[in-house]
Order: structure tokens, then C-alpha cells, then sequence
């Protein structure tokens, strides 16, 4: 049997090549793929030839880039960690054939799974399918984010994915798939308020959609939020900044809504410099903070009590509460996945106003 894969031979060079898939194995099951999430931050890095890994090795004992061969060479293929895929045969008890399975394998038609290697996560029956994209992997980045926020405020003893935004007020820098599903969680949290800013009103008007409050990035939101946002003499803006646009310029931007003291939640990618980055403006004169917030890591001393498994659990509350305007207002483009390298090509070219794109594997039974 075979698999159609999203390879990406060269800079701006995207194809889908088949490749062979292995023997399925005893204690292994392999999935048909129903839907495939396309990050167009990451992912595209490695189209438009600016993802770091592209031009340096990684040393993941030391935690450096270093000058030397690129950890990451073309062609390059298995991209993507929003996959569902449908388990059409099975060799192990762990999984029953016919379950969805919410995963990452990359942009593949078929993929063969090892349980003791490969995350799977079931999705329940009362989800759409389609969402299950974010269960594996893209919902649980954006709650880690809340996690931090979380443990900012009480350390390890956070019991509540919501204990650092409740009855808090809360910007988020960036209405892109990662900026919008974090402002859904910190809404669903009980947030007192939540603010998204973004400079592209068609992504503001998702957001309001979605029932946050928007303010457009070039009308210095700022001077409105610390207007707006007073918590005593001289102690103005919000409590938290989720910044999550892998621009410098919205970071700079996320420290200027922050009230002194407070600390900016980071889950953004930078693949530029960082010149609008004023680190003797807002930063130095307001005590802030920074954290970077990615899957990879959870805060210190939460790891036992908030894996992975638990932030796709919340991802799936999330989806239950607010699946329906997600699925409405969120996901933009529904592609056939033999559609793949043009809509990657377009994406990269910026010639595709998309928020999220999902790659199908029948389109006319999504309505698109």
C-alpha cells in the first residue's frame, strides 16, 4: 500500500510524491487520513526557506543553533501535526478499528503507527471531525500557553487550566489559528475580559465572531487598553499578554499593553530579527517579563500533573463548548488533498487570505 505525501523539494518547490508504506506490524495499526491541518506559520517557514533548521544544526544537548550542516535539508516531507486519520486495519488492542484518531504524522493520505512511539488521542463521538485537528497537538499548544500564564500567578500549585486568566484582563497579540484558540480558552476560563489585536480586520471580525472584543494593532491599542484598564495610581494594562503572531513588531506591541510588572506569554515563531523590539522602552521601565511558551515544555513542576494527554483533554472541552462557532468562523479553506502543493504554493505567495486551512480527504461531504 501507498501513501500521498506533501514533499516540499526546494524553496517555493511543493509536490505530492507517493511513497510506500511498511509492513503493518504486530502491535501496529495503520490510519487513512480524513482531515490535515495546515499551520501556515510553520510549516510555510520550510516553503519560503526561513525556518532555522534550514540553515544551521541543532544541538538539542546543548539547546544551541550552531554553525555546521542544517539539521533540516530539502526535499523536505512529514510536515504538519494536525492530522484525524481513520484506523482501517489494526494489530494491537490499543486501538479498534474504525476509531478517529486525532495525531501528527504530517501531510500523508495513510500512515503506518507504532502505539509505544506514536501519539494518538480518540476522538469522542459528540466532536466534529474536522476539529479533531487540534486535538493532537495545535489546542494543546495554545493551553500550554494558559498554563504558563497560570503558573506565573501561583507557581505549582496551579489546579485549573483557567487559574491564571480568571477574572483577569487578558490581550491577546494575533488572530491567526494560534492567537484565536487561545483567546477561546482564556473566554471559556472565565476571563474578565478579552481583548484580540490584530492589524487584518477580516481576522478581527473572526474574532468578535468568536466573542472576543478586538482592537485593530495601528490605532496604538495601548494608549486604549491602559485608558481603559486601570488597577491603581500608575499601574495600568492588562494582567496577561498572549502573544502569538511571529512578528517583532506585535511583540513589541504585546509589552506595551502589559501593566507593570506583568509578564507576556510567548507563543509565537520568529524566523526574522527583532529591531522593533525597544528593549529600553516598556520592558525596561515596567518590569516586565517574558515566557515562552511551547508544547515541548510545560512550567516547572506541572509536568506530572499536565502532560499532553491532559492539555488534549482540554482542548476537547474547549471544542465541545465552543465547537460549532470554531468550525463556522474559524476554519477558512477546505482543499481535496491532491490540492495540497497549489494551495501551499498560494499560501507561501501570500496570494491566500487563510486563516485555517484543512486538507480533505472528500470536500463535497464538508460543505466546501
Amino acid at each position: 500500500m501507498t501513501s500521498e505525501t506533501l514533499s516540499i523539494e526546494a524553496p517555493g518547490e511543493v509536490c505530492l510524491v507517493e511513497e510506500k508504506l511498511p509492513d503493518l506490524p504486530e502491535g501496529g495499526f495503520m490510519v487513512a487520513t480524513t482531515h490535515s491541518g495546515v499551520s501556515a506559520g510553520t510549516e510555510l517557514t520550510y516553503v519560503k526557506g526561513t525556518n532555522p533548521y534550514l540553515g544551521a544544526s541543532w544541538d538539542p544537548a546543548l539547546g544551541l543553533f550552531r554553525d555546521g550542516a542544517p539539521s533540516v535539508t530539502y526535499p523536505v516531507r512529514g510536515i504538519g501535526y494536525m492530522q484525524v486519520g481513520l484506523v482501517v486495519e489494526t494489530r494491537t488492542r490499543a486501538v479498534r478499528e474504525g476509531a478517529l484518531l486525532a495525531m501528527a504524522y504530517g501531510h500523508r493520505t495513510a500512515y503506518v503507527a507504532d502505539p509505544m512511539t506514536d501519539r494518538f488521542v480518540e476522538l469522542p463521538d459528540d466532536l466534529d471531525p474536522l476539529l479533531g485537528i487540534y486535538v493532537a497537538h495545535m489546542g494543546p499548544i495554545c493551553a500550554n500557553g494558559l498554563l504558563h500564564a497560570a503558573h506565573d500567578l501561583h507557581g505549582p500549585a496551579v489546579r485549573e487550566l483557567g487559574d491564571g486568566v480568571r477574572g483577569r484582563r487578558v490581550a491577546v497579540a494575533g488572530a491567526g489559528v494560534v492567537g484565536l484558540l487561545t483567546a477561546c480558552f482564556a473566554m471559556s476560563a472565565g476571563a474578565a475580559e478579552v481583548v484580540v489585536v490584530d492589524e487584518t480586520p477580516s481576522r478581527l471580525e473572526i474574532a468578535a465572531a468568536l466573542g472576543a472584543e478586538t482592537l485593530h494593532a495601528g490605532e496604538d491599542p495601548a494608549v486604549v487598553l491602559k485608558r481603559r484598564w486601570r488597577h491603581g495610581p500608575n499601574d495600568r494594562g492588562a494582567d496577561v499578554v498572549f502573544q502569538c503572531r511571529g512578528q517583532a513588531r506585535a511583540l513589541a506591541l504585546g509589552l506595551r499593553l502589559l501593566r507593570p510588572q506583568g509578564t507576556l506569554i510567548d507563543l509565537a515563531f520568529y524566523t526574522g530579527g527583532a529591531e522593533e523590539v525597544r528593549l529600553g522602552e516598556e520592558f525596561h521601565h515596567n518590569g516586565l517579563s517574558v515566557r515562552c511558551a511551547q508544547i515541548g515544555r510545560v512550567p516547572r513542576g506541572l509536568a506530572h500533573a499536565w502532560d499532553r494527554e491532559r492539555l488534549s483533554h482540554e482542548t476537547i472541552e474547549l471544542l465541545r463548548q465552543r465547537g460549532t462557532a470554531l468550525r463556522r468562523h474559524l476554519v477558512t479553506h477546505l482543499v481535496a488533498f491532491g490540492e495540497a502543493p497549489g494551495l501551499f504554493t498560494e499560501l507561501a505567495a501570500g496570494r491566500l487570505g487563510c486563516v485555517q486551512a484543512v486538507l480533505c480527504d472528500e470536500v463535497e461531504d464538508e460543505g466546501g
